[in-house]
């Protein structure tokens, strides 16, 4: 499971809020760049500048773009996508 205090900082840090909970997805220091998320969510993950790791690089701004980001946490192999990144 995704640790919100092994985060990567590149990430989005945006808090979004969809029925009543708060959400921001990240991605922690598990990730093996393996693109999982880019594939399933490509308008909210994308590979860091470093091109070490994904990540986070907008938040979901609709019930689509919400759904690929639980699509894509539930894609990672590794478990390196959490929606409780919520400071």
């Amino acid at each position: 499971m995704a640790d919100p205090k092994d985060k990567y900082k590149d990430n989005n840090m945006e808090v979004v809020a969809f029925n009543g909970k708060q959400i921001s997805f990240y991605v922690d220091s598990e990730c093996i760049l393996c693109s999982a998320c880019t594939d399933e969510a490509p308008d909210n993950f994308r590979i860091s500048d470093e091109n070490t790791h994904d990540i986070c690089f907008k938040q979901p701004q609709s019930e689509k773009e919400l759904e690929e980001c639980y699509n894509a946490l539930g894609s990672c192999p590794v478990e390196a996508i959490g929606d409780n990144g919520v400071e």
